[in-house]
């Protein structure tokens, strides 16, 4: 049973969703503020976020950003604020839908089960050792055995396979990951990678390969 997270500060909208999302056997939580999606995030644990634009206690476009810093859950905006300007900021932010308001709800529940599919095929990736979940940010082992990564690690590796076959250097790791919050170094980038290789059972660096003189390249499937 795929578990959703529906933020809606309407009431009449948020219990109508409610009602007809469980109904088709989806389990629901249903925040009507930011405070509420927040703590909903730690304990719920959802597959896939219903995010409304404006609510009582800010901006549901800052939501989704922390969310996709942190992961790759999928995000659905569901919001009556249908300006060019909202779409292209939530499209930037890594939204994979936005459905203005009104709306039918079979319109919802398409995308809504389209967008679910695509996720699970793509937020797993099976390595030698085991299986890379890009949602989790963790690496299960043959054994069984669960590594969560870091977020920063995390960020690290899904840079690599975003740019793979294409090497990435240092500097550019070092730009988009650390950004000028700190004064990192390329000391940095390399442990990050050795932990990454630790975490993924690659010391050998089979996936992760070292490009002399230049950076790092995510290698599968050679």
């Amino acid at each position: 049973m795929n578990r959703l997270l529906l933020v809606e500060d309407d009431s009449s909208l948020g219990s109508s969703l409610l009602e007809l999302l469980k109904a088709e056997s989806f389990d629901v939580v249903w925040a009507q503020s930011l405070a509420e999606a927040r703590t909903s995030l730690q304990t719920h644990k959802p597959d896939l976020v219903i995010l409304d634009i404006g609510l009582p206690d800010g901006s549901g476009l800052d939501l989704a950003r922390e969310i996709k810093d942190k992961s790759a859950l999928p995000i659905i905006f569901m919001t009556a604020w249908n300006t060019a300007e909202n779409r292209l900021e939530g499209y930037e932010i890594g939204a994979e839908e936005f459905i203005p308001k009104p709306f039918h709800f079979r319109e919802l529940l398409l995308r809504l089960n389209h967008v679910l599919q695509n996720h699970q095929v793509t937020s797993q990736i099976k390595l030698p050792q085991g299986l890379l979940d890009l949602e989790k940010m963790c690496f299960q082992d043959d054994n069984g055995q669960m590594t969560f990564l870091a977020n920063r690690d995390f960020q690290v590796l899904q840079l690599l396979i975003e740019s793979s076959p294409k090497p990435v250097t240092r500097d550019e790791i070092l730009d988009k990951v650390w950004g000028l919050e700190s004064f990192p170094s390329h000391r940095t980038v390399d442990n990050s990678i050795l932990r990454l290789r630790q975490a993924l059972r690659d010391e050998q660096g089979h996936l992760i390969r070292s490009v002399r003189g230049l950076g790092y390249q995510w290698i599968l499937g050679e």
